[in-house]
């Protein structure tokens, strides 16, 4: 199994990159304290640093948002999953504790301000890509049971059959959510040259903590427009 960038992305994109971390061999079936805490505390780190922020017109946010553009995605009808989860945590509002893994991605997204996303490899058919869909690509959205049917253009993250993540990062579908019984897990932070920093520095705690608390093998790689491909499985 592969992670593939379709190079026609990056003639959209022409800076964007993508941290990429892989966990082999979780155990996902109990809580943990301790990464509940370390959520908790970024949680009121962050809600102290955005108090009347514009987080539309925060630099790490605006990325983003000018990005979406650039590949015709609205960011004010579809905010990428960072801007959604801050917009969250500037409301006052807790990112509730979903499972231990969800958990730590939330901490780490947090903490750097960067989307991610979380996928159940073993759930996946093929490899995994981000690509422009094709017409009728279907998704299944995170708690829906209906399967929606896409036009072509939009970009998205999906596997050989399934769009796993809609309008790029916005949405991630229900299929391959972590679960308690995930063993295996992709985790995708993308980003592009201009917060490559954060990227790497992400990988690298999501690296040690996962090492730290799941006692999991750990891979780590970067994609951009040199090398749009890496072996996950």
């Amino acid at each position: 199994m592969k992670f593939i960038v379709d190079e026609k992305v990056f003639k959209k994109l022409d800076d964007y990159c993508v941290g990429v971390v892989v966990a082999y061999g979780v155990n996902n079936s109990e809580p943990n304290a301790d990464i509940e805490n370390l959520l908790d505390q970024e949680v009121k780190i962050a809600a102290a640093y955005l108090n009347d922020v514009n987080l539309k017109e925060h630099p790490q946010i605006l990325l983003y948002r000018n990005a979406m553009q650039a590949v015709d995605i609205n960011p004010n009808r579809f905010p990428c999953s960072i801007e959604a989860m801050l917009k969250r945590v500037q409301k006052g509002n807790p990112l509730p504790s979903v499972n231990a893994i969800v958990d730590l991605n939330n901490y780490i997204s947090v903490k750097y301000m960067l989307p991610m996303g979380s996928h159940d490899i073993d759930a996946l058919t093929g490899d995994i890509y981000v690509r422009f869909s094709k017409e009728n690509d279907a998704f299944l959205p995170l708690g829906e049971e209906q399967e929606e049917l896409l036009a072509s253009g939009e970009l998205v993250y999906s596997d050989d059959v399934r769009i796993r993540t809609r309008k790029w990062i916005h949405r991630q579908s229900n299929i391959g959510k972590i679960n308690p019984e995930s063993k295996n897990i992709f985790f995708p932070i993308d980003g592009f040259e201009t917060n490559k920093d954060k990227i790497l520095a992400a990988s690298d705690e999501l690296e040690k903590l996962l090492k730290q608390y799941f006692k999991c093998e750990v891979l780590t790689g970067f994609i951009d427009k040199n090398c749009n491909e890496i072996k996950i499985k």
